[in-house]
């Protein structure tokens, strides 16, 4: 890939990045012409891409050849290929595609941050629906829970590897779990455990097709309610895994509490979620803060000094963390016997 200057002590630099939003929507745009599921099945010229996409062919030599300098297309010649990632991770259908989330930032994510400066002036979000609207319209709930599996896919396994007391429980509980995409993981991976999701009462058809689909009915269950007003069922792992991110200050510390209660004694307290205080993804997670400050009332991106402030608040004996993944924190708190 050709090195474009990024050093913003000089004006290309700055210029780079005023427009790296460009190539950013390069690639929104091929998730959602379906771009990479179509080069799944072989390499294909131009006009070839062009017919099977139904496209005017006015700009698209250039915007195949940006793919290739963003290392998400090859090209031999007058041919264009998935290159490795994209193969892997964006075509469709695939275990580990991840383009939910990503169509989720195209039609959500990506106009909000056209309000930005709207979003700091007033304080408010700007993605013009709240969450009551969204799993109140089956169409949109359902591609929601579509970005939410494209994360779990990828952060399961690497929670199932961070975290190594899974073996001493017996029962785990995810709250906030959406259709027990994760919950199912960390259960096929230890079949002695019992799993159990808790999520709004619109998620149930969509979890009871999920589980399903993992051949886990009866060892994963469904409870539905609101974590505001309602008690959570008891378990020996409770996780709260990008939640505690769409609200306050004051409305984390209360969800901590709530899971303190839910945890059996001599439990942990499992939360993981892309904490600034994550100094090699540091940029990236106050992107992620932003993010929240765009779509949520009151959510924002913390550090693991206010977690463990609540949790210890909460009770709980003993606070630890570390690295999941790439751009998560995962923390452990252990509740006393």
């Amino acid at each position: 890939m050709t090195s474009i200057p990024t050093d913003t002590s000089r004006p290309a630099g700055i210029l780079r990045l005023a427009n790296s939003f460009c190539d950013a929507k390069a690639l929104l745009t091929a998730v959602e012409l379906d771009l990479f599921t179509v080069l799944h099945a072989g390499p294909a010229s131009e006009e070839e891409i062009r017919r099977r996409l139904e496209l005017h062919g006015r700009g698209l030599s250039d915007w195949l050849d940006l793919l290739v300098e963003l290392n998400l297309l090859e090209r031999d010649g007058v041919r264009y290929r998935n290159g490795a990632g994209a193969d892997r991770h964006l075509v469709r259908g695939a275990d580990s595609y991840i383009g939910g989330f990503i169509e989720r930032s195209n039609r959500n994510l990506y106009p909000a941050w056209g309000r930005l400066s709207e979003a700091l002036r007033s304080g408010k979000q700007q993605s013009g629906s709240d969450f009551e609207a969204v799993v109140d319209n089956p169409k949109v709930l359902a591609q929601f829970i579509n970005s939410m599996d494209a994360l779990t896919g990828v952060l399961g396994p690497q929670l199932i590897e961070a975290y190594d007391g899974w073996s001493g429980y017996q029962s785990v509980l995810d709250v906030g779990g959406c259709r027990g995409a994760l919950v199912s993981q960390v259960v096929r991976a230890y079949p002695h455990l019992s799993g159990a999701v808790f999520d709004l009462p619109q998620m149930s058809p969509f979890f009871e097709e999920k589980v399903a689909e993992q051949g886990l009915a009866g060892k994963v269950t469904f409870h539905g309610g609101s974590f505001f007003t309602d008690p959570l069922p008891s378990a020996d792992v409770v996780m709260l895994g990008h939640v505690l991110h769409d609200w306050d200050p004051q409305q984390r510390k209360f969800l901590v509490e709530q899971a303190y209660r839910s945890v059996n004694p001599g439990g942990v307290l499992l939360v993981y979620d892309r904490m600034l205080d994550r100094a090699s993804s540091r940029v990236e997670n106050l992107v992620i803060s932003l993010d929240m400050l765009l779509v949520t009332d009151g959510g924002s991106e913390y550090t693991v000094t206010e977690l463990r402030g609540h949790a210890e608040g909460a009770g709980f004996a003993s606070v630890e963390d570390r690295p999941l993944g790439d751009d998560d924190t995962l923390v452990v708190a252990r509740k006393a016997r």
